[in-house]
């Protein structure tokens, strides 16, 4: 038994080592942790029990039996995240640049396997240099399990991925299936075709971060959520999302105890919005004055700045926030903000988390490059996702509601179950100028002075329709608040709301405008 035992230990430290001190030695020096050092920081102290340590590959082509590791490159297991279950995996850049193997594939599919089963979150590490070539059409084909396991996890069980170093090739497909990806500045980079590639095929040079980077993803193409300053922060913003979600889409997100009052009443909310609709103001300031203090998260911060996706929290409970920012493009929905919303919103159902949206749109962004691009079919989506959810669903419209953006933005005919507005509220067919010249062009160019009577005509439209309150008058708008208010009545319709059923049309399954 004595012999056994020492076996079994040095295989053991064998793979707690890793690649060996001098591959630590380099990861450290680019920046980076090991993957054992980022499980010891994303979870609870001695929670995590690993799986798999001691698996290997069979390979044996040009020679890459001489170089097996226990655990071939990747690190999978169960831990807790304060307290909570979650399943992990962890790619060790130490062991063969983290390349992907079949073993690599077994031991994801294995915990993502079990991580449905038991109803957990998973949390992926991403950190690999690509498939390994070594193995050839099983390193590709290995992919293809992970990615099936991805989109039937995808809305049962919470997914984060972390990129905590090069996520080249087919790799980058897992991390955009998942709900959330973390990408840290300077060391995380992802793309399909590499800068070698791109200038051998098309002449084009740019660096892996400026092809790649964090900032590029956020910022630009939209393919991960939030970004980190180092890996430190990476795990903490991992944290901090995990906090809002529940284990399971049969669960409810967890409860904290607030200590923010629910009664609470901010004056300055009644003199937010500017009495002249033509300047702008921070849609961020209103979120932060309503929800409970230091509770707000946003999701996609740095991309499509004229709408906000968030997180909150209102007395406790997490909620998910839509909102438009009328300090960046007047609020105006575009492509990009459309895909940022609708996918919030479907992810926000996924997760029983109810939804609030602010309103304060004057349309969709006209031009030629937009309509070309599909703004159609982009903004389709916002509808559909609002539509196709379920969960509780409340509105306020702070100013500008016009036209198509109204309806779009969780108006009572798509389901919407209250609508608030303030008194500065303006829901209206379109704007006061259009108006003026669809409805009266003629006595406009009839008159003795044109652009009095385009003036007199405009100010009409604005009285009459520029308000809250014809659209109360038809039941369009449940109840016309103040500002102030806004915090303690969302925690009353919440509080009505959150046992809410609403069972939706037997079917396969929709036509997501794509």
């Amino acid at each position: 038994m004595t012999e056994q035992l020492s076996t079994l230990r040095a295989k053991r430290e064998q793979a707690l080592a890793g690649g060996g001190a001098k591959r630590v030695e380099a990861q450290h020096a680019k920046g980076k942790l090991t993957a054992r050092e980022r499980l010891a920081l994303l979870l609870d102290e001695a929670s995590f029990q690993e799986l798999g340590a001691l698996a290997t590959s069979s390979n044996t082509a040009f020679g890459s039996d001489a170089a097996n590791y226990p655990g071939d490159g990747i690190i999978t297991g169960f831990g807790k995240v304060n307290g909570r279950r979650v399943a992990v995996y962890a790619q060790d850049f130490t062991v063969l640049g983290g390349s992907f193997s079949e073993v690599q594939a077994n031991k994801i599919s294995r915990i993502q396997d079990l991580a449905v089963a038991s109803g957990i979150p998973l949390i992926g590490l991403n950190d690999s240099g690509g498939a390994r070539v070594q193995e050839g059409v099983k390193s590709l084909a290995a992919y293809g399990e992970v990615f099936f396991r991805n989109v039937q996890a995808s809305g049962v069980i919470p997914q984060l991925s972390l990129i905590m170093g090069p996520c080249a090739g087919g790799a980058v497909y897992s991390p955009a299936l998942t709900d959330f990806t973390i990408m840290v500045k300077g060391t995380s980079n992802m793309f399909l075709t590499g800068p070698d590639i791109i200038k051998t095929v098309t002449g084009e040079e740019v660096s892996a971060e400026d092809l790649g980077g964090a900032w590029i993803h956020n910022s630009t193409s939209g393919v991960a959520q939030f970004m980190a300053d180092d890996e430190h922060s990476a795990i903490r913003t991992a944290k901090t999302v995990l906090s809002y979600l529940p284990q399971n889409n049969s669960e409810d997100p967890p409860e904290i105890v607030s200590m923010d009052n629910p009664d609470r009443m901010d004056d300055a909310l009644n003199t937010i919005v500017p009495p002249d609709d033509h300047f702008a103001y921070d849609m961020r300031e209103v979120l932060g004055r309503i929800f409970d203090t230091d509770s707000l998260l946003e999701v996609h911060q740095h991309y499509a700045g004229n709408a906000i996706a968030a997180f909150a929290r209102l007395q406790g409970h997490a909620v998910g926030i839509i909102a438009n920012q009328p300090s960046v493009m007047s609020g105006c929905l575009d492509i990009n903000a459309s895909d940022k919303i609708a996918r919030h919103i479907t992810l926000c159902d996924a997760f029983n988390i109810p939804l609030i949206t602010f309103v304060d749109c004057p349309g969709y962004l006209p031009g030629v490059e937009q309509e070309y691009s599909g703004v159609i079919r982009h903004g389709a989506k916002i509808i559909y996702a609002y539509c196709q959810a379920t969960v509780p669903k409340i509105s306020i419209v702070t100013r500008k509601a016009i036209g198509g953006s109204y309806v779009a933005l969780s108006s009572k005919q798509m389901n919407n179950d209250v609508a608030f507005a303030w008194p500065t509220a303006q829901i209206a067919v379109m704007g006061a100028e259009g108006a003026a010249r669809l409805l009266n062009r003629k006595a406009i160019a009839d008159a003795a002075d044109p652009k009095a009577e385009e003036a007199r005509f405009i100010a009409e439209y604005r009285e009459r329709f520029f308000n809250p309150y014809e659209a109360a008058n038809v039941g369009q708008i449940d109840e016309v608040i103040e500002p102030r208010e806004t915090r303690p009545r969302l925690i009353r319709a919440l509080e009505v709301l959150r046992t809410k059923v609403q069972v939706g049309v037997g079917k396969k399954h929709g036509l997501f405008p794509v």
